[in-house]
C-alpha cells in the first residue's frame, strides 16, 4: 500500500470524524446501539425501523411517535455510507425476506454492517424553528453478529478468570448431555506439556463444535470466543483456537498453558479491542433486545446466565448524562431501552408479564444507570409481528391464543401459549414441564406493509427528543 493512499485514507477518516463531531454539536447526528445476543432480533429490528420510517410513516401506523403523529416528518431516506471500509447493511435483501409471499426472517448477521438514515422534519420548539423551515437529523445504526457482542466482557478477564467463568457455565446440569465429553477431555489435558500444535488445534476444533451445538440446541449466551462461531477472515487462525482449562499453574515457557494464554491475550488485543474501540465507544442511545421466551424455554439456568451476560455486557458501554461538551469530546449513552422482543408469541393479556420479568432481571443495573443520569425504560415489543391475537371458546371459557405459522412447519395453527412468569422463579418453583413457547415465521405483509407492536413507542423514547 502506497504512502499516498494511506495518507489519503487517514485524511478521509479524519474528515468523516470532524463532520460527525460538528453534527453532534448541533444535535444532528445520533448513533444508536442496537444491542442483543444472537437470536434477539437485531437484523429484523433494523429492517423494520427503516421500512416503517421510509414507506410507512403515518399517524395510523406510528401514532406514538410524536414527529409522525404531528405530521412534522417530511421524509426519511437511506443515505450513502461515509465509512467506506465497513459494509453497508443489506436492507433491500432483508426487507425482501420479510415482504415475500411466504415471509422468512432475514439471515443472521455474519459481519459488521452499518447504515445511516436521514430524517427531514419540521421543528416545533426551541431555537431550531427560528432558523429554518425544516431540519435533518442523521441516525446511524450498526448491525453485527450477536456472538461477537458476548466477547466484550473478556477484555476485563485474565485467561484463568475466563476459564473459570466459562467452565462454570458449561457445567450446569441442563447442559451436561452436550458438554460432558468435552469437560472430561479438558480434565485430562496436560497443560504443562511442551507445545503440540496439532493437539491444541484438535481440541480447539472440538470445543468449537461444542459451541456450535450449544448455539443450535440452547439459548446459552456465553458462547466464547464468539469468533469461533462466526470467524470471518480469521477462520483457521491460531488466534481463535483456544479453550478453557480446568486447572491452572505456573505459566512456564514453551508449555501448552503458555501457548493458550498467548492466544487468549492476542485475541483480546487484536480482535476484541479494535472491535470495541471502533464500534462501541461513541454511542448516544441504546436499545437492548432480549429474547426472554427463548431463555424461558431453556430453563432457569439459561435465564440466570442471560441475566449475568446482560449485566457484564452492559458494563462495557459508556453510560452517563450527556451534554454539548460530552457529545463533542466524550459521547455517552444517555438513554437506554430494555425490550423483550417477539412479545406477540404470548397471549396479548400476558405480555405485561414479560415487561415485569425483564425489569426484575435488570432492576439493579437500571438503578445504577439512573443514578448516573441515564433515562431508562423497559417494555415488550415485536419489531415484526409473527402472530395474530385470537380468542377461542372452549367449554364456556374464552382462551387468549395466538395464530401463526411455526418455524419449520407449513401450516398456520392456533396455539395457546403458556403463561410467562412476571418475576424470576426459583429453580424449585419452576414448572415441572417447563415452558414451551413456539417461534413463528413473520406474518405475511398485507399490501407490502409490515406490522409491529410498540415500534413507535421505541422510536419515541430513543430519538423523539431529537426531532422536536
Amino acid at each position: 500500500m502506497s504512502l499516498k493512499f494511506t495518507t489519503q485514507k487517514t485524511l478521509e477518516k479524519l474528515h468523516q470524524k470532524a463532520q460527525k463531531t460538528i453534527q453532534r454539536s448541533l444535535d444532528q447526528h445520533i448513533k444508536l446501539a442496537v444491542t442483543g445476543f444472537s437470536g434477539s432480533g437485531k437484523t429484523a429490528f433494523i429492517t423494520a425501523l427503516v421500512k416503517h420510517l421510509t414507506t410507512q410513516a403515518n399517524s395510523q401506523n406510528l401514532p406514538f411517535f410524536d414527529v409522525v403523529r404531528d405530521h412534522r416528518l417530511i421524509a426519511c431516506k437511506l443515505v450513502p455510507q461515509k465509512a467506506l471500509d465497513i459494509p453497508t447493511f443489506d436492507y433491500h435483501n432483508a426487507a425482501a425476506c420479510l415482504l415475500a409471499e411466504d415471509p422468512t426472517w432475514p439471515p443472521s448477521t455474519e459481519r459488521i454492517n452499518t447504515l445511516t438514515l436521514a430524517l427531514k422534519f419540521k421543528s416545533n420548539r426551541g431555537i431550531r424553528q427560528h432558523f429554518s423551515d425544516d431540519h435533518t437529523v442523521y441516525l446511524e445504526l450498526i448491525d453485527y453478529p450477536g456472538e461477537w457482542l458476548m466477547d466484550l466482557p473478556m477484555l476485563n478477564m485474565s485467561f484463568e478468570q475466563w476459564s473459570h467463568s466459562q467452565l462454570k457455565a458449561l457445567s450446569e446440569p441442563m447442559f451436561s448431555k452436550y458438554c460432558q465429553p468435552m469437560l472430561s477431555q479438558l480434565k485430562q489435558f496436560n497443560a504443562q506439556a511442551p507445545v503440540d500444535s496439532g493437539a491444541l488445534d484438535a481440541l480447539a476444533k472440538q470445543y468449537c463444535a461444542l459451541l456450535h451445538t450449544l448455539k443450535c440446541e440452547t439459548r446459552l449466551a456465553k458462547l466464547q470466543p464468539g469468533r469461533m462461531l462466526i470467524p470471518g477472515d480469521l477462520a483457521g487462525a491460531p488466534i481463535i483456537q483456544f479453550f478453557p482449562l480446568s486447572s491452572h499453574g505456573e505459566i512456564t515457557e514453551g508449555t501448552q498453558y503458555e501457548q493458550l494464554v498467548q492466544r487468549f491475550e492476542a485475541y483480546k488485543k487484536q480482535v476484541i479491542e479494535p472491535f470495541y474501540k471502533e464500534h462501541f465507544c461513541a454511542f448516544d442511545r441504546q436499545l437492548v433486545l432480549v429474547d426472554l421466551l427463548g431463555a424461558l424455554n431453556d430453563g432457569p439456568a439459561t435465564l440466570a446466565q442471560t441475566q449475568q451476560a446482560l449485566r457484564e455486557t452492559m458494563s462495557m458501554f459508556n453510560h452517563g448524562k450527556s451534554g454539548v461538551l460530552q457529545r463533542l469530546f466524550k459521547p455517552k449513552i444517555d438513554r437506554v431501552l430494555f425490550a423483550a422482543n417477539k412479545c406477540d408469541a404470548v397471549a396479548i393479556t400476558e405480555q405485561d408479564n414479560l415487561t415485569r420479568l425483564l425489569y426484575e432481571l435488570l432492576c439493579e443495573h437500571e438503578n445504577e444507570l439512573r443514578f448516573a443520569g441515564v433515562e431508562v425504560d423497559t417494555m415488550t415489543i415485536s419489531s415484526v409481528k409473527s402472530c395474530q391475537h385470537k380468542q377461542v371458546k372452549d367449554q364456556g371459557k374464552t382462551l387468549n391464543c395466538v395464530y401463526g405459522k411455526p418455524l419449520n412447519e407449513s401450516q398456520f395453527i392456533t396455539f395457546l401459549p403458556p403463561e410467562p412468569p412476571d418475576h424470576v422463579l426459583s429453580p424449585s418453583s419452576w414448572p415441572e414441564q417447563g415452558f414451551e413457547f413456539l417461534s413463528f415465521y413473520p406474518i405475511p405483509a398485507y399490501q407490502g406493509q409490515l406490522e409491529h407492536i410498540r415500534l413507535d413507542h421505541t422510536l419515541q423514547f430513543l430519538i423523539g427528543d431529537k426531532l422536536r
